[in-house]
C-alpha cells in the first residue's frame, strides 16, 4: 500500500473516502510548561514522538487570550491541567467598552505565537497542528467572572456587545499572526451553546454573530476544528450549520451521539471515547469504544479521539490502546 502521509489521511476521513486506517488524535493541558513559548512547544513534540497522532491539538493554558488585559491566574494541581482565575478584569457593565484590542507581537500572545512557530519549524508539512481559539462569549467569561458576564449580557446587553467585538478583533489579530506560524487550522472552542448556560435565542444574538466572524477569517485553512464544550444538552443543531471540516464534541455524555451528529454535518467527527473512560478505565474499556465509535459510523467521516482534554493523570496504557487500536486496524486486524 502507498504511503499516507497525515494530511491525506485526515482529508479523506473528512470526505468520507477509504482510508489506510483511522486518523486519530488526543490532547491534553501542560500545566507551567504553557507559560513558556520553548517548554509548551517542548512538550507537544514530546507528546507526538510518544503517540505519532494525525494532529496535534496545541493547549496554551485557557488564560493566554486574557492575561494581557490584566487576567490573573495561578496552577492549582488540578487533574484537568487547568489553572484557577483569581483576578479578572471588567467588574462593570462599562469595563467592556474600554477593554483595548490586543497585540498579538506582545505580552502572552507573543508567547503563544512564538510556540506556534517552533512546532512550525519542528513538524513542517509531516505533522498538522491546529491553534486553540476561545469563542468571545468564552473568553468573556474569564473576563468578567461567569455570573457577572452572564448579569452583564442580560442587564446591559450593548455594553457587552461592544465587550464582544474588541474581543473578537483581538482574536482576529491572533489568527492573522498564528496563520504565518504555519498552522492547518484553528480549533475554535465554543462553551456557551448549552441550555444549562443561555437559550438559543440568546446563543443566536451574543454568540453566534461573533464565531461567524472569526471563522470566516480561518477559512482557508483546511483543518478547522469546532470544540462544543459541554456534557449537558447542547446547541448542536446551531454549530452543525457552521462550515468547518470537523467537529468535536462530548458525543459519549452530552446526549447526541456520533451517529447523530454526523447526520447533522457535512463533515467528520472527532470524538468516539470519553475522556472518563480514558482517565478512568482500562485499556479494554477504551477499545470498546473506539470498537462501538466504528460501528456508529461504518468507520467513515471518523478522527478517532475525545470529546475534550484527556486528564494529566491519564494511564499510558490507555492513551497507548487508542493508538495502537487504529494500527491493528491497517493491519487487517480489525
Amino acid at each position: 500500500m502507498a504511503d499516507w502521509s497525515k494530511r491525506r489521511r485526515l482529508e479523506a476521513a473528512i470526505a468520507g473516502e477509504t482510508v489506510d486506517r483511522l486518523p486519530a488524535a488526543l490532547w491534553r493541558h501542560w500545566p507551567v510548561d504553557d507559560q513558556n513559548a520553548a517548554d509548551l512547544a517542548a512538550a507537544h513534540v514530546k507528546w507526538q514522538a510518544d503517540y505519532d497522532w494525525d494532529l496535534i491539538k496545541v493547549s496554551p493554558a485557557s488564560s493566554f487570550c486574557l492575561v494581557d488585559w490584566g487576567v490573573e491566574d495561578r496552577w492549582e494541581g488540578d487533574p484537568e491541567g487547568t489553572r484557577r482565575y483569581t483576578r479578572h478584569v471588567v467588574d462593570h457593565a462599562e469595563g467592556w467598552a474600554r477593554l483595548p484590542v490586543l497585540d498579538p507581537r506582545k505580552g502572552m500572545l507573543a508567547t503563544q505565537i512564538e510556540a506556534l512557530r517552533l512546532l512550525g519549524e519542528q513538524f513542517g508539512e509531516e505533522v498538522p497542528f491546529i491553534a486553540t481559539i476561545f469563542s468571545p462569549l468564552a473568553q468573556a467569561k474569564n473576563l468578567a467572572g461567569a455570573q457577572a458576564a452572564v448579569t452583564h449580557m442580560r442587564r446591559y446587553p450593548d455594553a457587552f456587545q461592544q465587550g464582544l467585538q474588541r474581543i473578537t478583533e483581538s482574536t482576529l489579530r491572533y489568527i492573522e499572526a498564528a496563520r504565518r506560524t504555519g498552522i492547518s487550522g484553528i480549533f475554535y472552542a465554543i462553551q456557551h451553546a448549552r441550555y444549562g448556560l443561555l437559550s438559543p435565542a440568546e446563543y443566536a444574538l451574543f454568540g453566534q454573530p461573533y464565531d461567524e466572524q472569526i471563522l470566516a477569517a480561518a477559512s482557508d485553512l483546511w483543518l478547522n476544528v469546532i470544540h462544543l464544550h459541554g456534557d449537558d444538552p447542547v446547541f448542536f443543531d446551531i454549530v452543525a450549520d457552521y462550515d468547518v471540516p470537523v467537529i468535536n464534541w462530548h458525543d459519549r455524555d452530552c446526549g447526541t451521539n456520533l451517529k447523530e451528529g454526523l447526520a447533522q454535518v457535512a463533515g467528520a467527527a472527532l470524538g468516539g471515547v470519553s475522556r472518563n473512560t480514558v482517565q478512568l478505565g482500562t485499556p479494554a474499556d477504551v477499545v470498546a469504544e473506539a470498537r462501538h465509535a466504528v460501528t456508529q459510523t461504518g468507520g467513515r467521516r471518523l478522527i478517532l479521539g475525545t470529546g475534550c482534554v484527556v486528564m494529566t493523570n491519564s494511564p499510558l496504557g490507555n492513551l497507548r490502546a487508542l493508538r495502537e487500536f487504529v494500527e491493528e486496524q491497517q493491519d487487517g486486524e480489525e
